[in-house]
């Protein structure tokens, strides 16, 4: 899915964020509101992933939906 859709409609997109990664608190929800980057960072914070893979998980689930 194109990733403008997902920004755009955060709020639908962001249960199913807290869903696939739980490690991501509310805030971190909060705070990324849409944007890829700061999703990525938190990923990578998170769960210690490098920023290749934390690319790949989101490019892997976005295609998911």
């Amino acid at each position: 899915m194109n990733w403008d859709r997902i920004e755009g409609n955060w709020k639908q997109f962001s249960g199913k964020v807290k869903e696939k990664w739980g490690q991501l608190t509310d805030d971190d929800i909060a705070q990324v509101n849409g944007n890829r980057e700061q999703l990525e960072g938190i990923l990578q914070k998170r769960y210690g992933y490098a920023k290749d893979k934390a690319k790949q998980e989101l490019d892997s689930w976005s295609d998911s939906l």
